[in-house]
């Protein structure tokens, strides 16, 4: 098993994908969670813009690559196991959500059921087509 370097995320501690936070720098407010692969992070590092792995799609996705809302990324964190990433951000649109909140976590748990607690900033219909 290969070790990692104490500067880089542990990958191989994930299966070859770790969670990735995105934080916004600003606010401190939590805006998603995704995936990043050894090469999204590689590339993240090269851009300055977030790159994640799409689980779904099984294939790298800079965010904001359809919508145009991309992260910038000011700072980069590694929990102590160095199997999280933290990738503190500058959230371009105002929106890092597909469903186009500013915050994934635009739902509430109350004991009514779930409340919606985010401003939509676009429409994703118009934006990604019918989903």
């Amino acid at each position: 098993m290969r070790q990692s370097s104490p500067s880089q995320p542990d990958f191989a501690k994930g299966g070859g994908l770790l969670p990735a936070i995105a934080q916004d720098a600003r606010t401190g407010e939590v805006l998603m969670l995704a995936y990043m692969s050894a090469a999204s992070y590689a590339k993240t590092l090269a851009s300055g813009e977030a790159v994640y792995f799409s689980r779904r799609r099984n294939e790298l996705w800079h965010k904001g690559e359809q919508s145009g809302n991309v992260q910038k990324v000011k700072d980069i964190r590694l929990d102590c196991d160095l199997d999280t990433i933290l990738l503190r951000v500058e959230q371009v649109g105002g929106a890092a959500c597909h469903k186009g909140y500013q915050s994934c976590f635009f739902r509430r748990v109350t004991p009514d059921g779930l409340k919606v607690v985010g401003d939509r900033g676009f429409d994703p219909d118009v934006v990604y087509g019918k989903e």
